[in-house]
């Protein structure tokens, strides 16, 4: 009898552990993109507390590398690396991020090699300045694309099947994603970072056409996506739908300004357009015209 009560006092402390740790991912998510935490939140119940363990990861490493300035990035994020692996292998760790992250990872079995390919492209931002189009799509592979396949991991719980006929969509949402980022922070990527993500720009001189060109590229990218969002488990598909459609917004109003227009300020979506789009898309829910 002591035996059972000691061993459910452990299971119960652990919980407990576990859920302070994911209260500091949800946290963290909260306080670094009020868009994300918002889509999230119109998620199913089951599946909002695994994708807030996995953005709490991707932020704390993208930390590191953008904002810790006067530290060193390198041994930082290696340490971070290392740290992340053993937490994935002992199944707990004292970083509570790290916690909340390696239990989603083990729970869903998220495929390690997109936490490598991710925390390269982490690496290459301490090394890397300027991109061509091989180390481009390298970048958004790792840094992007495989953030949106670990979520769909959690989307599909466990249908194979399913994940591999909605994979090219959900690296086509993550593409899109990252490039209107790169779009909206031009002026603090190349002032402030000194990095030039699109291939073949001179941001000294940053053209109409060399604009239009990288918006063909990210339309592409949207239209692929918008086809696999429709083929989402009910689940996840509505808060996917939003934030599709909140970085369609920011792209659609990125796209009626001029090159240098966006080279001199981070273009936003102020909070009525936020809750209008999300207003929009649930009416449209509703009406099943996703």
């Amino acid at each position: 009898m002591e035996n059972r009560q000691h061993t459910f006092s452990l299971m119960n402390n652990m919980q407990h552990f576990l859920e302070v740790s994911e209260a500091c991912s949800k946290f963290t998510t909260e306080r670094y993109s009020t868009s994300f935490s918002s889509a999230i939140r119109l998620l199913h119940k089951d599946i909002r507390q695994p994708i807030f363990n996995i953005y709490g990861f991707v932020r704390f490493a993208d930390e590191i590398v953008d904002t810790f300035h006067g530290f060193d990035k390198s041994s930082l994020l290696t340490e971070f690396k290392k740290e992340t692996y053993d937490a994935i292998e002992r199944k707990i760790s004292l970083n509570p991020i790290l916690h909340s992250f390696q239990s989603t990872v083990n729970k869903y079995n998220i495929d390690h090699a997109l936490i490598e390919a991710f925390l390269h492209s982490m690496e290459l931002d301490l090394s890397e300045k300027k991109y061509d189009r091989a180390g481009y799509d390298e970048y958004i592979y790792g840094s992007a694309e495989v953030v949106g396949l670990m979520c769909l991991f959690v989307f599909c719980d466990g249908d194979k099947a399913l994940y591999e006929t909605l994979k090219p969509g959900a690296r086509s949402l993550g593409a899109a994603f990252q490039k209107v980022n790169f779009l909206r922070d031009l002026k603090a990527d190349f002032e402030g970072l000194e990095r030039v993500y699109f291939p073949g720009c001179d941001f000294r001189n940053f053209t109409e056409n060399d604009k239009q060109n990288i918006e063909i590229d990210i339309q592409k990218d949207f239209d692929d996506a918008y086809a696999a969002i429709l083929n989402l488990p009910v689940k996840s598909k509505f808060g996917v739908y939003v934030a599709y459609k909140y970085y369609l917004s920011l792209f659609k109003k990125i796209k009626q300004l001029e090159a240098q227009r966006i080279m001199q300020e981070r273009i936003r979506i102020p909070d009525y357009g936020k809750m209008f789009i999300v207003a929009k898309a649930g009416l449209r829910s509703q009406l099943n015209i996703l």
